[in-house]
């Protein structure tokens, strides 16, 4: 990203939630550790979005992950993102990876991952994941720890 807003449009501002993922706008500023390799971790345990057939909500624990390259994302406004998703009709794969390609595409990090841990959906969870491409060698990747569905057995 090379034309940085000198301000976040929703850090310490009154910003409404977008109706679609597509209308939201995610702020990005500087790296503050910019030649470094580290990991930042978004954990959203409580994401929704509506199954396409239906209309019926779907409920996920989503988890990104990603090493920063010139910028991060902003957390209100990735908070703002995701909860647009409340309305859009998707399926679990097109959500999951939706919401990375678009953070991979816009920030530029030096590598991301997204893991989409969905409650079941007739009776079947579906995980989706994505990643841009290897992760770093020297990154410390910890495991995103979200235990697989097992119902009440």
């Amino acid at each position: 990203m090379t034309d940085l807003p000198t301000t976040p449009l929703h850090l310490g501002q009154t910003s409404a939630l977008p109706a679609r993922p597509q209308d939201a706008v995610l702020d990005y500023v500087p790296n503050p550790r910019p030649g470094r390799l580290y990991l930042v971790r978004f954990a959203a345990p409580e994401f929704t979005s509506l199954c396409p057939v239906t209309g019926q909500p779907d409920f996920a624990h989503l988890v990104i992950d990603y090493a920063p390259g010139d910028t991060i994302v902003e957390s209100k406004s990735l908070k703002l993102f995701l909860g647009s998703f409340r309305n859009h009709a998707g399926f679990h794969e097109d959500c999951t990876v939706g919401i990375g390609e678009r953070l991979f595409d816009e920030m530029k990090p030096v590598w991301l991952r997204i893991g989409g841990y969905w409650y079941p959906r007739g009776g079947i969870p579906i995980d989706v994941f994505w990643q841009s491409g290897a992760p770093p060698a020297d990154l410390w990747l910890p495991s995103q720890d979200v235990p697989g569905y097992r119902g009440r057995g």
